[in-house]
């Protein structure tokens, strides 16, 4: 069979997904220029993927009957669906787990056990935790970033720096959490175990967050330690999200880990008063419901994916990008710039990941890249990336919380973890530092899985 690499293709079939995403970039950027606030995330991408199928239907050869078969294939990919259910199961978990005051105890856990002389670094352990236990970045921002506002005045340290290690550490979460969205992506477009993809990420993103704790211990002391506040907690509240990270890590499926710890949660908000019967049915499915745009575009983009495949335009990217790559490593990183490029083009670790899932995975095969760690590095450069641009949803929330004291482009120079993380993730790919899972464990090519 002829390799990939060899098959020149059809440029022209990529013109659907080069509109998608210029619609989805220009819409943004014409409405920062307006002032609109949140501008990136105002236009909605399953909107601009529709525009790209249409153009899809327009210039993809053969009948509609066809085409119209071309694109549902795509929609009805198993890693696809996989993806799909498993994005509404972890928003089903983060939803009830919320209502029943999870993310608050396990912030006044973190609160209550790091001493105020240890805010900063603090900060970035606590906003680690929550974000790995409940796979959003976003979320934990959200969730933590009015305290640590309260705790920079009280305290006289830098806002930025400090915002800087809340961002940060709410990336490593979303880098590695089980539940994370960015991870369901990698995992799936690459096919991979969620636990296989987790030790091999943790690798190199541990070794990082280690550096950066220490720099924030050095650079991160408070001029003066603020008073010690109590902050009440329930342990039991915290127990779900322990659940689901040690039962994940051990391997259990991933669809029995996710309605475990929803009924996990919903059993404890039950018991606590937190919510009736009827009303945890109506968080969880508020939790599907709000996975609802992620859930359309991973189908539509799929559909959209099959037939710029199937138009050659996937062959054609393959034969100009192989041109240039020269071997293993860069390969691996032209996936990391690959992915890293289309996050800044989106706004959207998601998104770049699902957009560029497919090509990534051929790559792989080419150059015989364990799927591991193709899966590590497009969900690590798309969170890099994501918690690095000014304009994405992290930067902007952390801004918005100060009332204007600080800017999402003052807060960059701060960002440190994630620029540890790239020369940590570079070191990688050139060496063999962060790849001793991969070499306990390697993966056979010829059977596709993990040799013993």
């Amino acid at each position: 069979m002829e390799k990939l690499n060899n098959k020149k293709g059809n440029g022209l079939a990529l013109l659907p997904f080069a509109i998608f995403v210029l619609v989805y970039l220009l819409s943004g950027i014409i409405l920062q220029i307006k002032g609109t606030e949140m501008a990136f995330y105002q236009f909605p991408a399953p909107i601009a993927a529709v525009i790209g199928i249409i153009f899809a239907f327009i210039i993809t050869k053969g009948s509609l009957d066809d085409k119209f078969h071309m694109f549902i294939q795509g929609c009805g990919d198993d890693n696809i669906i996989i993806m799909c259910i498993i994005y509404l199961l972890a928003g089903g978990f983060s939803s009830v787990s919320n209502a029943m005051g999870g993310v608050e105890a396990t912030v006044n856990l973190g609160l209550t056990l790091i001493p105020a002389r240890y805010i900063t670094v603090g900060i970035f352990i606590i906003a680690a935790f929550i974000s790995i236990s409940t796979g959003t970045s976003v979320g934990t921002i959200v969730a933590v970033s009015p305290i640590a506002v309260e705790l920079v005045s009280k305290a006289g340290l830098n806002l930025s720096l400090v915002l800087g290690a809340l961002v940060g550490g709410a990336m490593f979460g979303d880098n590695l959490s089980i539940i994370s969205d960015t991870t369901i992506a990698a995992t799936r477009t690459q096919g991979v175990s969620m636990r296989d993809k987790f030790r091999a990420n943790l690798g190199f993103a541990l070794p990082a967050a280690l550096v950066t704790i220490i720099l924030l211990l050095i650079f991160g002391k408070p001029l003066s330690t603020p008073e010690t506040q109590e902050y009440t907690f329930n342990i039991i509240k915290v127990i779900p999200y322990i659940f689901v990270l040690i039962a994940a890590l051990a391997g259990v499926n991933v669809f029995v880990v996710l309605t475990g710890g929803i009924i996990v949660s919903g059993a404890i908000g039950l018991y606590y008063g937190n919510f009736t019967l009827l009303e945890f049915a109506q968080e969880t499915y508020s939790g599907f419901t709000g996975m609802f745009d992620i859930f359309l575009l991973s189908l539509l983009t799929g559909g959209l994916a099959n037939m710029v495949s199937k138009g050659g335009g996937l062959n054609w990217l393959l034969y100009k990008i192989n041109r240039k790559i020269r071997g293993k490593k860069s390969a691996e990183l032209g996936i990391s710039a690959l992915v890293a490029l289309t996050d800044a083009a989106t706004a959207n670790n998601t998104i770049a990941i699902i957009v560029s899932g497919q090509l990534a995975k051929e790559i792989s095969k080419e150059h015989k890249i364990d799927p591991r760690k193709t899966a590590s590095l497009l969900d690590t450069f798309s969170c890099v990336m994501q918690g690095l641009i000014p304009y994405g949803a992290q930067l902007l929330i952390a801004g918005s919380s100060t009332q204007g004291l600080v800017s999402p482009v003052q807060i960059v120079p701060y960002m440190w973890y994630p620029f540890i993380l790239v020369i940590f993730a570079i070191i990688s790919i050139l060496t063999p530092f962060g790849n001793r899972y991969l070499r306990k464990n390697p993966w056979n090519f010829e059977e596709n899985k993990v040799s013993h």
